[in-house]
This record gives C-alpha cells, sequence and structure tokens, in this order.
C-alpha cells in the first residue's frame, strides 16, 4: 500500500543545518513510493502554544493550523526530525507538536535524531520517544541518528562524506520499520475502531 507519512522538523535558526536531512527523508520516502508531507514548523508559524487545535469551535482555527491538522489527520505515519539542543528537545518541534494531541493517535512514530556533535541527537531522540507515547503514538524501535549534520550533504542536498553514507545505509531498515506499522495500523484501524 501507499503509505501517507508527514515528516516534522522544528528548527528556526538562521542557518538550519537539519532541512537538509528533512528533505532528504522526504525524497526518500517518495522515491519508495510514498505519499510524504513536509511540514516545517518555522514556515508554519504557530505562535508559543496557547490554544490546541481541539480548543477552536470548527472552522475557527488559524487558517495554518487547520492545514497541518488535516495533513497529520490523513497521515498514516509521522517522522519527527528531530534536533538536540543542550541534551534536549528543540523548542520549535514541541511547540508545534503540542498544538495537537487526538489528531496524533493510533499511528505510528519514527524519530531521525541529529546534531552537530558525533552523539547524533540521541539525548534528545530519548526524550522524544517518552513525549510521543504520551500523545498516543506507536514509537518505533529503529532510529534513525545523523551526527555531523552540518556536513553531511552537499549543496545539492544529497548525503556526502562518511556520516552521509551511514545515513544511506541506515534509511532502508529505518523506512521499512515505520512502513511495517503504518500498514499494521492502517489494517487494525480498518477492521475496527480504535477504543477512544
Amino acid at each position: 500500500m501507499e503509505v501517507h507519512i508527514a515528516v516534522l522538523y522544528g528548527s528556526y535558526r538562521q542557518d538550519r543545518k537539519g532541512i537538509s536531512y528533512a528533505r532528504y527523508l522526504v525524497k526518500a520516502f517518495r522515491d519508495k513510493g510514498d505519499q510524504v508531507d513536509l511540514i516545517d514548523a518555522q514556515a508554519v508559524g504557530l505562535p508559543m502554544l496557547d490554544r490546541m487545535y481541539k480548543e477552536y469551535s470548527e472552522g475557527t482555527a488559524p487558517e495554518s493550523m487547520e492545514k497541518v491538522a488535516s495533513i497529520i489527520k490523513a497521515a498514516d505515519a509521522f517522522v519527527f526530525v528531530a534536533g538536540e539542543y543542550n541534551w534536549g528537545v528543540q523548542p520549535g518541534l514541541k511547540n508545534l507538536t503540542d498544538h495537537f494531541l487526538e489528531e496524533w493517535f493510533w499511528r505510528p512514530a519514527a524519530i531521525a535524531s541529529y546534531s552537530a556533535g558525533p552523539f547524533a541527537g540521541m539525548r534528545a531522540m530519548m526524550h522524544w520517544r517518552a513525549i510521543l507515547g504520551e500523545m498516543g503514538m506507536v514509537v518505533t524501535s529503529t532510529p534513525l541518528a545523523l551526527a555531523g549534520v552540518h556536513k553531511a550533504f552537499d549543496e545539492t542536498g544529497a548525503p556526502t562524506g562518511e556520516n552521509g553514507e551511514r545515513l544511506e545505509r541506515n534509511f532502508p531498515k529505518f523506512a521499512d520499520d515505520l512502513r511495517w506499522w503504518a500498514e499494521a495500523a492502517h489494517m487494525q484501524r480498518a477492521n475496527r475502531p480504535p477504543p477512544y
């Protein structure tokens, strides 16, 4: 089946290196035949969380929030491109994620972590596993961790160097894990409605 994947990216920094990673993932999943939407928190521009999407009466949510909600609701699976800030999560991605709740339920999420340093955002990834599980998603057991993000892509956005090569080697298992769970959840939702 064609899987509809939403890739979420959350950096607001001026020199965003992780955007190349997010775009690589979009292309790589599309090359596998999936439908993919990129949700870039900076482009969406939601304010710091005041009211969640569900707290607006129908048809009154801001247009950008409504658009993101429609992508989330339509997706079979999610990829969180998670940079590490001071051993923790990016505030932009967390803020975007927190505007929604039930919209995430009963679908799998995969974490593609990154950092400029050698630990590849793994500390942020551990935080995200707990956050996404609490928000009603099943988190896959295969993370995709990219160290040295600032030198892992060339000027065209293609993976390069040792870290880029490692990314290309590890992507197929990451993608297959997410797609398996997406297909399983899709079939189960068709078989019987979620319990809540």
